[in-house]
């Protein structure tokens, strides 16, 4: 799912979006509920009707910020307040408050409030909050107006402590919830510990519900996550890296600003269909991404127009029965010298996916 903060990706109109077979996009309920505000939106008829996008829409609840923004929050078993980036007030979301402004905007997924603690913290903290997620899921189930149209979901927290991911996972499957997340990763923990939550959380959960790993984007992550059992994913990586001059490309990443693409007459990647690599040289690309705003909506729309045939070529190899094969073909183009990282060989050992035949030297650790 691309990240439309504001209910907009940056740099891409919603036809591009639909043109590159972008079936939902993520709204951020923080950024909305500041501005334009949720009552001008719901006047509207939610945000589908004010953005006019005909497709899914998640929002999230707000939580993260208590992580990225937690200078402006104070988080309390009532909620969390935060200082409005806007105005400088005191503004207190809780999970009532954080449903409501959701069912005013009216997204397809909506998420619960969870208390958000980044995973590389460790003591009674992770303990306090993973309790609190359980009980704020109580909240939001309660405040929730529109469950016949509006699809909530419960997000796993725990940290990297295994028994806390469970009690957590288990409270949560308890509730029925139309959809479950995995939440508190991609926030600068080792990788090991990293897919070994995913793993456990995938594990757990009932197999007819989407798993979403949230704030998941590069490839490679998404391609590990799918093997273990995750069906969802969002993240800025793509645009936001396109706004640095890099494009996604299968062998990994290209660097458009570097000298060497300055007469390079190839596409970005001579094998993707989209209109950017059908469209422009490298050597065009190096000259816009240095200069132009134009730079970064093109490479947008090709990094955006990659993950998207990523993410329908997974699907299909799984729906085909040859998605090992998939992974297989996928990591010998990441690292051609056999160098998969061992975190990787690991992950894939336990979903029972063979790629000894992509490592140089395979030896997996338990």
């Amino acid at each position: 799912m691309p990240v439309g903060t504001q209910g907009t990706i940056k740099g891409l109109t919603n036809n591009q979006l639909e043109e590159i077979g972008c079936q939902i996009i993520l709204g951020n309920t923080y950024h909305l509920a500041l501005r334009p505000g949720a009552d001008l939106i719901d006047e509207f008829g939610g945000l589908h009707k004010f953005m006019n996008w005909k497709r899914a829409l998640l929002t999230d609840s707000g939580g993260f910020q208590m992580v990225s923004l937690l200078h402006l929050a104070d988080i309390t078993e009532k909620g969390v307040t935060f200082q409005s980036p806007v105005d400088g007030k005191p503004m207190l979301l809780t999970p009532e408050e954080s449903i409501q402004i959701q069912n005013k905007i009216g997204a397809d997924i909506i998420m619960a409030l969870d208390d958000v603690v980044k995973t590389t913290i460790t003591g009674p903290r992770i303990e306090e909050a993973m309790y609190r997620t359980l009980r704020w899921m109580d909240r939001c189930i309660a405040a929730h107006q529109k469950p016949d149209t509006q699809n909530l979901f419960g997000i796993v927290q725990g940290g990297l402590d295994p028994v806390l991911r469970d009690i957590c996972v288990r409270g949560l499957v308890e509730r029925n919830l139309p959809g479950y997340a995995i939440g508190g990763l991609a926030g600068g923990e080792d990788k090991d510990s990293f897919w070994r939550v995913v793993a456990q959380c995938t594990a757990a959960l009932p197999e007819d519900k989407p798993r979403y790993v949230m704030g998941v984007g590069y490839p490679l992550d998404i391609v590990v996550c799918s093997a273990l059992g995750a069906d969802m994913y969002d993240c800025v990586y793509p645009t936001r890296t396109a706004r640095f001059g890099s494009a996604l490309i299968p062998e990994g990443v290209l660097k458009l600003k570097n000298r060497a693409m300055a007469n390079d007459e190839r596409p970005i990647d001579p094998t993707c269909p989209c209109m950017v690599c059908k469209t422009y040289t490298r050597a065009y690309l190096h000259c816009l991404v240095t200069k132009d705003a134009m730079g970064s909506q093109l490479l947008s729309y090709h990094n955006l127009s990659y993950m998207m045939k990523l993410s329908r070529d997974l699907h299909t190899s799984i729906v085909e029965g040859r998605f090992p094969e998939f992974v297989r073909g996928f990591l010998r183009t990441q690292f051609p010298k056999g160098d998969v990282p061992e975190w990787v060989c690991n992950a894939m050992e336990v979903a029972g996916i063979d790629i000894s035949s992509c490592c140089a030297s395979f030896s997996p650790s338990h």
